[in-house]
């Protein structure tokens, strides 16, 4: 830049889970080594920003729910700019840069940026920079490092020319009508060349930026242990080659420690909008045999005594906690055993180079270190890079300081996917691999994100049993492996399989459970409903549902609503039904074999199962798959969807079931209307938009 001033600009991050405040985080505190400012703010907070005045760059961060709708932070900026009263020049003065999150393992890919930026574009807003879009699947670094590197340029031109215009804006009056068009054309000839000149110099900015991050010791590095690289082991070339690492988050909080006297907040106090009910357990039923790969629990909720309420296909939520032995483990490593039910108090450090430092609003304002370590903070999260990078600082031998720096370079982002990222490795894991590293509290605070509250599919209808809510689930299961060296269960699953023991084994003493805990307890639940996974609101409309696994819970209250919709109704006129379900054994994780009461009592028209893994002695060997089975049925399927114009539910697994199921869809569209594929694929997203083909996925 020519000067030392900062040139401003506005920044706005929409999250869910802090994904992308954490990336925008990364953005305001580079931007200042490349001349500017960064004014940052939740896309919520409305009251602190403007865009119909704002003259700035802007600078947007947005990810995108499971369901691919814009996170909750967003909802109130969304449904202002989708509002179709606005004029379409309404933001022709906004220039901005979006830089998108999501996961292709969903459907809606990155919907909730490009949903964002296409409202921008339709309402004149005009982009400075092309739009990033992040995958998760893969590695959102693999696209937001090089779309913050590239960010700076395009900064750098956008206020060159917003300079030129207004230059040439102010000039105006004073240049006589007579001007002849040559000047202009050296102007033009002239911008360019600044431009290219800027170019160059931010080159050699960035070149020199790589020089300041590369004074790494190569040296400093584990010693040869074999030729395959590990987790705490590098090899050539990663470990011969100067680094580029990210540079020191600045540290902002601190945390003081008081008495121990006085009660832990509610949990309620955890979620930030909606109401917390606190519910007991009444009935848990393992539905899958012993020998089953999975273990998957049918768990019953008492909600007679609360306001909770809910319909067949809607989501809940339930705020679990941090495994109490993991905790115990961690408290063990910082060396603050003896500190667990001292009360803390954290604050903003002051003097804290971090720009818009604030208190984290997860964490209570009083409680305890165990309450924060065991239901605020995520400890089983996939440490960032960012976060790497602190731990360098706490780490005292030179090996695994370089080996650290590796893992968090951009020579290394392969070795972080491999050996991090897709292995699950969490915190404790770092610590036991590398046991110089000794990190603070306030560290952990800082990078330790939100302990997120699990979401579960409702598996029963509040019609058919009053006052009940069920839900269905696998324990889930983490194999040890080489870089991760014990086995886990899943946070909330392995928690609820621990809290339900004595209803699932009543004969045992309360000694011989774990943790010897008493029959009647209890958990926090709040709703999460979902807008359109609902029953058709005319009960003559046919539905198709696909839903093997656990994917069959919501249909099962689908069934039940139905059911007594049937028995309170006989005037009425419902469609017919149709059911695929599978699953891996017959005789071992057939969840509900009394879907065949349904059948029998004309409720469910057509249930159609497949069993993946037994063995068959059938001269023509049966579908494994229920998108083999539903193309078995592509006639009536094709009937359904586009003579009857019905509606068409998928539950469960994305990867392995759900892109199946719609490859099956757009094969039978394709064949029974004899148009091609393209076309097939067209009616499909059709359907989608018109909310008859309806998805409930999860990866």
């Amino acid at each position: 830049m020519c000067c030392d001033i900062k040139r401003r600009f506005l920044l706005l991050y929409a999250t869910q889970k802090g994904q992308a405040k954490a990336i925008a985080e990364e953005i305001q505190q580079q931007a200042g080594v490349h001349g500017f400012e960064a004014d940052m703010h939740c896309i919520s907070e409305m009251d602190k920003y403007n865009l119909e005045t704002e003259k700035d760059p802007v600078v947007i961060v947005i990810s995108t729910t499971g369901t691919g709708d814009p996170p909750d932070t967003a909802r109130k900026f969304v449904k202002k700019i989708q509002d179709r009263t606005l004029p379409p020049d309404y933001f022709a003065h906004l220039q901005y840069g979006l830089l998108g999150l999501g996961d292709s393992e969903y459907t809606f890919f990155c919907n909730g940026g490009k949903t964002v930026d296409r409202y921008l574009q339709e309402l004149g807003a005009q982009r400075f920079y092309d739009t990033g879009l992040a995958d998760d699947c893969v590695g959102l670094e693999l696209v937001v490092d090089p779309w913050i590197d590239g960010l700076w340029l395009a900064l750098k031109e956008a206020f060159l020319l917003q300079k030129e215009k207004e230059d040439m804006s102010s000039n105006v009056n004073a240049v006589s009508s007579s001007l002849t068009a040559a000047p202009y054309v050296v102007h033009e000839l002239n911008l360019s060349s600044e431009v290219q000149n800027l170019k160059l110099e931010d080159e050699g900015a960035r070149s020199s930026d790589v020089l300041s991050q590369t004074s790494v010791d190569v040296n400093l590095r584990p010693s040869a242990r074999g030729t395959e690289p590990s987790l705490v082991h590098s090899v050539p070339p990663v470990s011969q080659s100067a680094l580029n690492i990210p540079s020191l988050p600045p540290e902002y909080i601190e945390v003081q420690f008081q008495d121990a006297h006085g009660e832990n907040p509610h949990l309620s106090s955890l979620i930030s909008e909606g109401a917390a009910f606190e519910v007991p357990i009444t009935k848990a039923v393992q539905l899958t045999r012993e020998d089953a790969i999975k273990t998957a629990l049918l768990l019953e909720l008492d909600i007679a005594e609360t306001v909770f309420d809910y319909q067949p296909g809607d989501a809940f939520c339930i705020i679990c906690p941090n495994n109490a032995n993991e905790v115990e483990e961690l408290l063990q490593i910082l060396g603050l055993s003896e500190k667990g039910e001292h009360f803390v108090h954290v604050k903003v450090k002051q003097g804290t180079k971090k720009k818009g430092a604030a208190q984290p609003r997860h964490i209570p304002e009083r409680c305890t270190l165990r309450f924060i370590l065991t239901w605020c903070l995520e400890i089983r999260a996939i440490p960032k890079k960012a976060f790497l990078r602190a731990l360098v600082e706490c780490t005292s031998d030179p090996g695994e300081q370089r080996r650290l720096q590796e893992l968090c370079s951009r020579q290394g982002a392969s070795e972080y996917t491999r050996f991090i990222r897709d292995c699950n490795v969490c915190l404790l894991d770092l610590l036991h691999a590398f046991p110089s590293c000794k990190p603070s509290l306030n560290l952990l605070i800082e990078h330790l994100p939100k302990l997120q509250a699990r979401y579960y599919s409702v598996s029963s209808s509040n019609l058919y049993q009053p006052g009940k809510l069920c839900f269905v689930f696998n324990i889930v299961e983490f194999p040890a492996c080489p870089t991760r060296p014990v086995s886990r269960r899943g946070v909330c699953t392995g928690w609820l399989a621990d809290l339900v023991t004595p209803l699932l084994h009543p004969n045992r003493s309360a000694t011989d459970t774990k943790g010897g805990r008493p029959s009647n307890e209890k958990i926090s639940i709040f709703a999460r409903p979902n807008n359109t996974f609902h029953l058709p609101a005319d009960p003559s409309v046919p539905f198709i549902m696909v839903g093997p696994g656990t994917g069959i819970s919501p249909f099962i209250g689908f069934l039940q609503h139905r059911q007594k919709l049937r028995e309170e109704h006989t005037d009425w006129e419902f469609g017919e039904t149709w059911l695929f379900f599978g699953c891996r054994h017959k005789d071992r994780d057939y969840l509900f074999k009394q879907l065949r009461c349904f059948l029998e009592n004309g409720t469910l028209t057509h249930l159609k199962v497949c069993f993946s893994r037994d063995s068959s002695t059938a001269e023509v060997a049966p579908p494994k798959y229920v998108q083999d089975v539903i193309r078995l049925h592509a006639k009536d399927v094709a009937r359904v969807l586009l003579k009857e114009r019905g509606y068409f539910y998928v539950c469960g697994d994305k990867k392995h079931m759900a892109d199946g199921v719609s490859d099956a869809v757009v094969d039978i569209l394709s064949m029974e209307m004899e148009v091609d594929r393209l076309e097939a694929m067209k009616l499909l997203a059709t359907l989608r938009e018109a909310k008859r083909y309806l998805q409930d996925v999860w990866s």
